[in-house]
């Protein structure tokens, strides 16, 4: 039976798994992808990570496991199935094999929500992207929208303009929920429109994304942007997240919401299982 078993490899579990082997435990971190850093290797560039500027998502999560690594902390690529509670004893049953340790640290992360709009689904991955970093050079002299007006948004959206003819950005709200400083860079690229007060109403296609329908909520117009003939258009979505909490439903107590409630040590409710990173409240 091993000390600790952390489920994720994004910042807070790579983190944990630096400390757990700092303490001298019998550390065992489960990734389900075999790619280490969770959401910021989806980012093109990390400008703001203390003492590491300018350093790219993917760079930055082989730094965390390179960091990990040395540590001494060991890695198993697996799919967790469910995590079981036996009192003193956590078993992680996975598709490869069962794992028992007296402490599990959650820390899966959250993902990019959908829209829920019509077409969203039938053209994802084919046109509608939730990840610019992946699919940007896809839209290489194309029209690009981005949905959203967080830190994403704005800095996925410049990173876009490096292949996308133009980029529009729709966001729901009066402005940019990101900090001024990311969301002037944005707003003063001359390949980069801001609508604001503006919801998608549908995306739509044949094989590819060819469409996009969206509205002002304060006119009430609705406008309705189709590609070039022959040509697709891209959609990428960075609304809000959602945290992959599921495998603690029914054993952790959540938030409306879905996020684990946890105290200042990063307890749950259940005794020996520790939630950490972007699944927390």
């Amino acid at each position: 039976m091993r000390d600790i078993i952390i489920i994720g490899s994004g910042p807070a579990g790579m983190g944990a798994a630096i400390y757990g082997k700092r303490a001298g435990l019998d550390t065992l971190v489960i990734e389900g992808t075999g790619m280490s850093g969770g959401q910021v290797t989806q980012t093109y560039e990390v400008d703001n990570y203390l003492g590491i500027p300018g350093v790219t998502g993917m760079e930055l999560g082989d730094k965390f496991k390179a960091h990990a690594v040395a540590a001494g902390a060991e890695f198993v690529c697996a799919t967790v199935l469910s995590i079981e509670d036996k009192g003193e004893m956590k078993v992680v049953h996975t598709d490869k094999e069962d794992y028992e340790a007296a402490a599990v640290i959650f820390a899966v992360g959250a993902h990019h929500a959908k829209l829920g709009v019509a077409g969203e689904e039938e053209l994802t991955g084919m046109g509608v992207s939730y990840c610019a970093t992946c699919d940007g050079g896809f839209f290489k002299d194309k029209e690009v929208f981005v949905i959203g007006g967080g830190f994403a948004a704005a800095e996925e959206s410049l990173f876009l303009t490096k292949y996308a003819r133009h980029v529009t950005i729709l966001i729901r709200g009066e402005d940019f929920s990101c900090a001024k400083a990311n969301a002037d860079q944005a707003r003063q690229n001359e390949k980069i429109t801001v609508l604001t007060n503006t919801v998608v109403d549908s995306v739509a296609g044949d094989t590819l994304l060819r469409e996009i329908r969206y509205t002002n909520r304060k006119t009430g117009k609705t406008t309705t942007h189709r590609a070039e003939k022959g040509e697709l258009i891209g959609v990428f979505v960075f609304v809000w997240y959602e945290p992959e909490t599921t495998l603690v439903a029914g054993l952790a107590k959540r938030d409306a919401a879905g996020y684990v409630i946890t105290d200042s040590n990063k307890r749950t409710t259940v005794e020996g299982l520790y939630a950490a990173g972007d699944i927390c409240v």
